[in-house]
């Protein structure tokens, strides 16, 4: 099958009778108060700012709203390992999602902070997980990370990702990067919330960067994610001299 030319989850957009109080968390987040201005790419859509900038609460509410548990998985995992307040925000009861048919046969969300609950369920099922022959928790982070995207996803599909990169080398986040585009081209949607640079590079997607200015489009090369790291590495002596010199003693 091959890849979309138009997206199933074209655009999110808060609902009419949505009571949004623009003082409270999340809506004072300048980013989530222009989720309506996302357009999402037919293929892969990431999204990228600064830590706090909206960007993993944005995908959260997103997953959710598109039917996901959560703390990740399928459809059809449902977990809450926390009996505190609800650790999710609420902006996802507040959105109406722009979909098209047909609906994706398969679908996920990978969330890197609450994998390990998920693998820890998926474990104490009977009979295969369809995420390979070993059990998640026999492998290592970064192993079972890659087991969902080369075991588990099918294709034709949609799925949510919240920082994949966090649990892989550099060399898995290349073999991350070839198992999204094998996706893609079996007609499967993606959205990213993601701090690397190589997967940033995926040809043709669309970035939004979140920011304290709310929402923008920007090129793979104009983000500071391929700009501060190609700095570094072009200039690593004199920034690390820069960086370490001020440095207070241990």
């Amino acid at each position: 099958m091959p890849r979309r030319t138009q997206p199933h989850l074209l655009r999110a957009s808060f609902r009419p009778d949505a009571e949004i109080d623009e003082s409270a968390y999340p809506f004072n987040i300048p980013a989530v108060a222009e989720i309506g201005l996302i357009d999402f790419h037919p293929n892969v859509t990431f999204f990228v700012g600064e830590n706090g900038s909206g960007k993993s609460t944005v995908l959260e509410a997103l997953a959710v709203a598109m039917g996901f548990g959560a703390e990740g998985g399928t459809k059809s995992v449902r977990l809450q390992t926390t009996n505190d307040q609800p650790a999710i925000s609420p902006l996802h009861a507040s959105l109406r999602l722009a979909r098209v048919a047909p609906i994706p046969r398969d679908g996920y969300f990978l969330r890197a902070e609450s994998f390990f609950n998920v693998a820890t369920y998926m474990d104490g099922l009977p009979g295969p997980s369809g995420y390979g022959d070993r059990r998640l928790h026999g492998q290592s982070h970064g192993e079972s990370f890659m087991a969902v995207l080369t075991q588990k996803l099918q294709g034709n599909g949609i799925y949510f990702l919240d920082e994949p990169e966090a649990a892989l080398s550099p060399s898995r986040q290349l073999a991350a990067l070839h198992a999204i585009h094998q996706l893609v081209e079996s007609h499967s949607q993606f959205v990213i919330a993601t701090h690397s640079p190589i997967l940033l590079s995926y040809p043709h997607a669309r970035i939004i960067q979140f920011s304290a200015a709310g929402l923008s489009e920007v090129a793979f090369e104009d983000t500071e994610h391929f700009e501060i790291t190609r700095d570094f590495l072009n200039n690593y002596p004199r920034r690390l001299q820069q960086l370490l010199d001020d440095a207070p003693e241990a």
